[in-house]
Order: C-alpha cells, then sequence, then structure tokens
C-alpha cells in the first residue's frame, strides 16, 4: 500500500492584495475639503484604483464624509459615487471600519473634533492650524502622543512644484551660503459690496478664528524651517487695511481680523526672511506667492510653478545712478528652471505619503508637534503687532 504524502498549503500572506482604508472626512462641504482633499486627493486616488507603497503593498481608499448638513452631504455623495455619509460624528469615530479621521472644519471647530478622534484612537490627518492658541495646539499634540496616535498635518504648499524645485536648488549648494528670502502673498480680496467676496466672511472676524495672520503664518513657519531653518524671532506689523465689507447675504459688517500682515522673521543659521501677506494688494508677480532667496553663489525667484536663477557667474553689475534711465533689462540674466518631472497634486501628495507612513508604521515629522509650531508663530505674530516688539519663540516639545 503506497503512502499518500499531503502538501502543506503555503501560508496566507500577512497583508491583503490590496487593503482598503476607511477615511472618516469631516468638513468636505468647505472649498479646501471638498476641492483639494476630497475630489484632488482621495477620490482620485480611489480612482485609479489605489496606489502602491514602497514596500509593493497596494492600498486604496473609501471616504465617509462628514457634516453638519444632511442635504449637502448627500448631494456631494451622490456626485462621486460615495455610499457613506453621516452627520453623527461620534458614531462615525466609534465604527472600527474607518481607520483615519481626517479634519477640514473651521478653527475654532478642529480642536474639540480631535480631542474626540484621539479619544477614539483613530489615526488623525488634518488641517491647519490644529488650535486657536499654542498651548491648546501643544496639549492636542501630547494628547496624540499619549495615546499612541499617528498625526499628520497638511504641509501642502512644500509640494508645490516651485518649492519642490527650489529645494533642489537648497540641497545641491545652488545658492551658497543663504543669506535671506523675501516673500510676497496676495491679491484682491473683492469686499463683497458690487462683487462678491472671494474669500469667506469668517476670515475677516477675529471672533470667528478669521485674520491673514492666523491663516498664513502657519504655512510660513513650515515652509521657513524645513527649508531655509526654524524660526528664532518675528517681528510684524497686522492691518486692517478695509474695515468695511459684505458677507454671503451681502449684509454689511465690520472686518475685526486684519486683512494684511508684514512680517520679519530670523532664522536659524542666520538667514533673515521677510514675507508679506495680503488680501488686499492687486497682483504684479508672475505668481500669487513668490520668494526671492539670495545666497553667497547665486539666487533663485519661485512661486507655486514657475522658478528661475541667476549665478553669481551670470550676475550684472549695476550702478546706481539717479540721472540716467536704466535701459538694462534685469529679466533677461535670469534662467528659468526645468520641469524635469510631472509633479502631482501637493495636497494628494502629502495624502499619499501619510497613508505609506500609516500603513508602514514609519515616522511622520509633518505631526501635530510641527502644526503647533505653526500656531506658534502666528501668536507670536500677532502679540508682536500688538506690542509694537521683536518676540523670541520657545522651543515647543511633547511633556
Amino acid at each position: 500500500m503506497s503512502e499518500t504524502t499531503t502538501l502543506a498549503a503555503p501560508a496566507a500572506s500577512t497583508r491583503p492584495d490590496i487593503r482598503e482604508i476607511g477615511i472618516i472626512m469631516n468638513g468636505v462641504s468647505g472649498r479646501m475639503g471638498y476641492r483639494q482633499h476630497l475630489v484632488r486627493s482621495i477620490l482620485a486616488i480611489r480612482e485609479q484604483g489605489g496606489i502602491e507603497l514602497s514596500d509593493g503593498t497596494k492600498v486604496t481608499v473609501k471616504p465617509l464624509l462628514v457634516g453638519r448638513s444632511e442635504g449637502k452631504l448627500a448631494e456631494i455623495a451622490a456626485q462621486h459615487g460615495i455610499e457613506d455619509y453621516t452627520t453623527d460624528l461620534d458614531a462615525a469615530l466609534a465604527d472600527p471600519r474607518w481607520e483615519i479621521y481626517a479634519d477640514f472644519l473651521v478653527t475654532k471647530a478642529r480642536a474639540s473634533a480631535l480631542r474626540k478622534a484621539i479619544a477614539a484612537g483613530k489615526t488623525i490627518y488634518t488641517e491647519k492650524p490644529t488650535a486657536e492658541s499654542v498651548e491648546e495646539a501643544l496639549e492636542l499634540a501630547n494628547l496624540a502622543a499619549a495615546a499612541g496616535v499617528k498625526t499628520g498635518v497638511v504641509h501642502d504648499k512644500l509640494y508645490l512644484p516651485g518649492l519642490l524645485k527650489l529645494r533642489r536648488l537648497i540641497d545641491s549648494g545652488f545658492f551658497g551660503r543663504i543669506l535671506s528670502v523675501r516673500g510676497e502673498f496676495g491679491y484682491w480680496v473683492f469686499e463683497g459690496d458690487w462683487q462678491p467676496a472671494q474669500r469667506p466672511s469668517w476670515n475677516y472676524r477675529t471672533e470667528d478664528g478669521g485674520g491673514i495672520i492666523v491663516d498664513m503664518f502657519p504655512h510660513w513657519n513650515y515652509i521657513l524651517e524645513n527649508l531655509f531653518g526654524g524660526v528664532k524671532s518675528v517681528y510684524a506689523q497686522a492691518a486692517v487695511h478695509i474695515a468695511d465689507r459684505w458677507d454671503e447675504k451681502g449684509e454689511h459688517y465690520d472686518a475685526t481680523a486684519e486683512d494684511a500682515a508684514y512680517g520679519v522673521f530670523e532664522l536659524d543659521g542666520g538667514v533673515i526672511a521677510q514675507i508679506n501677506s495680503s488680501w488686499t494688494t492687486r497682483v504684479d508677480r508672475d505668481e500669487l506667492v513668490e520668494f526671492h532667496v539670495d545666497g553667497t553663489h547665486g539666487s533663485a525667484v519661485v512661486g507655486l510653478f514657475g522658478a528661475k536663477i541667476q549665478h553669481r557667474n551670470a550676475t550684472p553689475k549695476p550702478v546706481w545712478n539717479p540721472d540716467l534711465a536704466d535701459e538694462h533689462d534685469y529679466d533677461a540674466d535670469w534662467a528659468a528652471v526645468p520641469t524635469n518631472e510631472v509633479f502631482q497634486n501637493g495636497f494628494r501628495q502629502q495624502w499619499e505619503e501619510f497613508l505609506e507612513s500609516y500603513v508602514l508604521e514609519t515616522p511622520y515629522e509633518y505631526d501635530l508637534l510641527a502644526g503647533a509650531r505653526g500656531v506658534l508663530l502666528a501668536e507670536a505674530g500677532l502679540a508682536s503687532s500688538r506690542e509694537g516688539r521683536k518676540v523670541e519663540l520657545p522651543t515647543l516639545s511633547l511633556g
């Protein structure tokens, strides 16, 4: 009688071929939450069938829309073929199908929602500012660390094509020693009387969490610290240039939050940065934001997409003479940095990196502590303007 040998079945893979990650998306009816995070990031990832991670794992995403208006959520869900939506955040956080909590709420509502998500043990990905005060932002970072919750904060501008080109220039040593950075950001936001404003009216009310410093200084903080050096001090002047505005219903209101801010930042390593932020300026530059970087060996001007450079060997030698018109074409002295790769949407790029870090359990540097540093700079900027002095920034740490 012959023996029959039974071969053991191969061990099942510890990971599925395609892992679906459920994401609670709170605040998708807002402009940023809808356009950048839902449509251009999460739905774009879903529609391409997911993403492949560096270890070969493939993941896809499944959104759960959360908001206050069931009607708006139902409309968005129907438009994009989304199965799940709810007005009950607590129920969503209690459901284990949803692994990540993503927050795109207005600033005033964010901290309380993040506390709930931390208590529920959800991984967190949030817009900035992460809170209304640095104390609250640091508290959230500590709560998440104590709960073992992974967190990510949107640093979208680091992923702009222009700033990615700038990063390459810095890493290559093109600038030599960087001396200074000058930034210009802004455009004219209509008052709302004879043309509707293109920003929500709450942006101009301090009591509703508005103001350009709260909106933009967290961006400037992560750009400066990741490209040029951590911010050591700030001197800022805020202004309410236009006090009379009209809201979405055409009703007049008094603007209580600044619509422009002019800041000087001292960075680690001696770099000085000056950044003007304004919703009351008419644009005369190639892009809505531009950074002019000067170094001992070269300079660059970069925007959202474009970047141009001038090396010291190609630098002209101007002579100041106010009695004669200067006919030199200074624009011609700059060379465009070529676009050698295809850059995808910056919000989506960061989402993909965060998802990879979440699945592979790797450290993620753009966390709630990084978000707290952004809130710190905004708070220091407001204090500087209010008190008319330079404000030194302390070092934030957990614990």
